[in-house]
């Protein structure tokens, strides 16, 4: 596989300033060169390979408490957390205990792009897609954003979970399809399907905007709402979430055959509650 433009020089970091190489092109993983010492912390299940000098922990919760004067109580909230994005109470810790350099990599679940984020090149926290977090280095925090507006908890869909990224290190998060990066302006507004709100800095506003009129709502096949990002800030977009491609797969193994156009409106919602799903 060809390696990407990705790689990392290092600089002072309260994190682990780990370095870093991303290699494939539509299955990406991702490379991480570890000093004694270092280490990174990543989902469970994420890991491809290891140097034999990488030692594998589990920990609960996301293991940024470790050494911090946490206690149970810090180490039970960070996993909580963890629990109400759906992700496991578990992460997984690899720490280099030899000499000289050591790797670990990672592969992201789903074809896309795998995208480093410095933190604090980002105000020191991202909001993500509450399945896009793939590895960082030790000692990132991992948590929950809930949107504040009412509306857009009851009917902003995967918007309205999102996980919470903070500290000053690197975050690796996963994309699905191909990620277009924009710069909002203050004040300038971007309307996204909410699957495809892949991720956005903190400063970003996050609302709701009725998709069109009644007749696009029912049958337009783009859900009943956009999501609506104001500037200034970062937005990162997906053009195939993970819930629109296993959408499709089911579409064209149920019997039938074809694919479900209407899974974004309120025709496909009551069908799926039809069918039983």
């Amino acid at each position: 596989m060809s390696s990407s433009p990705w790689n990392h020089t290092r600089s002072s970091s309260l994190s682990d300033d780990i370095d870093f190489e991303i290699k494939g092109q539509e299955l990406q993983f991702v490379e991480i060169e570890l000093d004694p010492g270092e280490s990174a912390v990543a989902e469970a299940g994420a890991m491809v390979w290891k140097d034999s000098s990488v030692e594998m922990t589990t920990v609960f919760g996301d293991g940024s408490q470790a050494g911090a004067g946490g206690g149970f109580m810090g180490k039970l909230l960070g996993a909580g957390k963890r629990l109400v994005t759906g992700e496991s109470l578990f992460t997984t810790v690899f720490t280099h205990h030899g000499s000289g350099k050591a790797r670990v990599a990672f592969a992201a679940p789903v074809p896309g792009a795998i995208l480093p984020i410095k933190l604090d090149d980002v105000g020191g926290r991202l909001i993500c897609q509450k399945d896009a977090f793939l590895c960082a280095a030790k000692g990132v925090s991992i948590g929950i954003h809930f949107q504040q507006r009412i509306m857009t908890g009851l009917f902003g869909g995967e918007g309205f979970i999102m996980q919470k990224l903070e500290g000053d290190g690197w975050v690796f998060v996963q994309m699905g399809g191909t990620v277009i990066e924009r710069e909002l302006a203050p004040g300038e507004e971007l309307h996204i399907d909410t699957g495809c709100v892949a991720a956005f800095t903190s400063d970003v506003d996050f609302d709701l905007v009725r998709a069109g009129s009644i007749k696009s709502m029912f049958f337009g096949g783009e859900g009943v709402f956009f999501a609506k990002l104001r500037g200034p800030g970062k937005v990162w977009v997906q053009s195939l979430p993970f819930s629109r491609l296993a959408g499709r797969m089911l579409a064209a193994a149920m019997p039938m055959g074809g694919q479900n156009r209407g899974e974004g409106s309120l025709l496909g919602g009551l069908g799926d509650l039809l069918d039983g799903d």
